[in-house]
């Protein structure tokens, strides 16, 4: 890949670079501090955006056509509904770094079972206790985690920390189950994805396999 990288960027191969360790490729000061302009014909910075042309617009880009031209807010992610009232996130656990030591001894006893954040109202509505077994799922499929009541969360919003491998869960079904592997505009690339589901008390065969 970095071979590959520097040949079609016009920076030698791989075996120049290991030759030498260092490739300085920082723009001139005027050039990177836009004093003779930016990079369009009129050497204006553009504020509206025209994603219709290269390097913008490709097919299977995501839906780059739906994108405001203006710098403003985009309502992209899954929204809550009836069928999912529930925002799930997966935030950043204090044990794991995402995937990374998520099977490192030490760092799985830290953190423990696959677990999702609910706030006590919510659970309560649901018949849902502190330490249960729940199932969490929407059109993609299920997987299923063990409850944590939490009351620094906002009402309709779910957090599963970290992301546990997929042995882990019950059933061998992670938490990325649930995700979608939509392209995101304008040019694909890595997503975050916000994700809407439901959540209930898992049933008991699944509460004692736990």
């Amino acid at each position: 890949l970095i071979d590959a990288t520097l040949k079609k960027s016009g920076h030698g191969d791989i075996e120049t670079l290991e030759a030498d360790l260092w490739r300085d490729i920082q723009p001139d000061f005027r050039t990177s501090h836009y004093l003779d302009g930016f990079a369009h014909a009129d050497k204006k910075f553009h504020f509206k955006a025209d994603w219709a042309h290269p390097p913008f617009g490709n097919a299977g880009m995501g839906p780059w056509e739906q994108m405001p031209s203006l710098p403003d807010h985009w309502t992209i992610i899954e929204e809550a509904d009836e069928a999912h009232p529930f925002r799930l996130a997966t935030s950043p656990s204090r044990s794991f770094l995402n995937t990374s030591f998520n099977e490192t001894p030490s760092s799985v006893a830290r953190e423990g079972a696959p677990s999702v954040m609910i706030h006590p109202s919510d659970a309560a509505s649901l018949g849902i206790a502190d330490g249960e077994a729940v199932v969490l799922g929407n059109t993609r499929g299920e997987t299923t985690l063990t409850a944590k009541l939490f009351d620094g969360l906002r009402r309709g919003v779910l957090i599963a920390e970290s992301i546990q491998p997929n042995k882990a869960h019950v059933g061998g079904r992670g938490i990325n189950t649930l995700t979608g592997a939509e392209a995101i505009a304008p040019i694909g690339g890595a997503a975050f994805h916000d994700i809407k589901v439901w959540v209930k008390k898992a049933a008991p065969a699944t509460a004692r396999k736990t």
